[in-house]
């Protein structure tokens, strides 16, 4: 097939290169075998001056650092029919694709097995004792530090809140170890609930009985200050709150006032609100709150993984077949 018979494509994207090259190692070698693709990666500053060139665009792939589309990136861009985004959240672009009927194809999924993971390791740290002991150790500098139950991962409960596709990803990771899984979502069905092999309780006794709860409700408007006082005053003695979806959906107020009456207490925030916290906010001076900067998405090497997605999933497109990862209206509002 000649160049000018083959799908004309572009890259769309924008963002740090220490953050790893997402269509590195051959994925824009695979690309330009797939399609005609255009030379020059399109970016929010360079779009106008290539805009002439992108008439006959019928698909992008692209990451982090797509440009929201108006009239004039369409208007440009007439024959556009799909994007294939390799990344996260497509929330803040999403819309005025969707309602054109443009299909668009993302990597939330795939981007939710990092935060998975690390979710697992902060988990399985947690039922040891872990932050609690290296805090006491620095404090007692004996093996005294260690002098608390510690219960292992032995037939210990773990809370999940939410059972989207991270919270999903972590159940499964967790199907390895000896834990009871209970969980809280909304949406969750009996069958569902049985097929995962979680227990589907209240907030309220979930935040009880497990001894690590890990937060992965979406970020949505009806879930903003979900997770409040009633909630952190009754977690068991020793407990961990690991935070990686989002921080509006806690009232940290509230976290605050219970970790500071409560040593025995650890939260693991890789979210705040804001990001990072205020200056002077409790959150940077509680011995027993670890705060990250955000890392637990896609990373360094990973971030192929993602370009592998939407290259399978562009191949799938172009054979007329159906698609694993499409992002409709209907799954864009569940997104968190």
């Amino acid at each position: 097939m000649s160049s000018s018979d083959r799908t004309k494509s572009a890259l769309f994207y924008e963002y740090p290169p220490e953050d790893g090259d997402v269509f590195g190692q051959g994925r824009r070698e695979r690309i330009e075998k797939l399609t005609d693709l255009y030379t020059t990666v399109i970016t929010r500053d360079n779009f106008d001056r290539h805009a002439a060139a992108l008439a006959d665009v019928e698909v992008i792939f692209a990451t982090w650092g797509i440009p929201s589309f108006g009239d004039r990136h369409f208007k440009a861009m007439p024959n556009l029919k799909a994007v294939f985004y390799a990344a996260g959240n497509v929330k803040s672009f999403a819309t005025p694709l969707i309602d054109r009927n443009i299909t668009l194809v993302g990597g939330w999924d795939i981007n939710a097995i990092p935060v998975a993971e690390m979710c697992l390791s902060q988990v399985l740290l947690s039922l040891r004792g872990y932050f609690r002991a290296t805090r006491r150790y620095a404090d007692l500098k004996t093996h005294d530090a260690k002098s608390f139950p510690r219960s292992g991962v032995f037939g210990e409960s773990v809370g999940l809140i939410g059972l989207g596709k991270i919270g999903t990803r972590l159940r499964n990771l967790l199907a390895t170890y000896p834990i009871k899984v209970l969980a809280y979502d909304p949406f969750l069905t009996d069958e569902r609930a049985e097929q995962l092999s979680v227990e589907s309780v209240s907030l309220v006794e979930l935040f009880k009985r497990s001894l690590v709860v890990s937060n992965h409700i979406p970020d949505i408007e009806s879930t903003v200050g979900t997770l409040r006082h009633e909630h952190f005053s009754e977690m068991r003695d020793g407990a961990t709150f690991i935070n990686s979806g989002r921080g509006a959906q806690v009232v940290e107020a509230d976290l605050i006032r219970v970790l500071e009456n409560r040593s025995d207490l650890t939260a693991l925030l890789d979210v705040t609100l804001p990001e990072p916290p205020i200056q002077d906010s409790p959150l940077w001076q509680l011995p027993n709150v670890v705060i990250s900067p955000h890392i637990g998405g896609t990373v360094g090497d990973e971030v192929v993984r993602l370009a592998d997605c939407v290259i399978d999933e562009y191949e799938r497109w172009q054979a007329g077949q159906s698609l694993s990862y499409e992002i409709t209206s209907k799954v864009l509002a569940t997104m968190g």
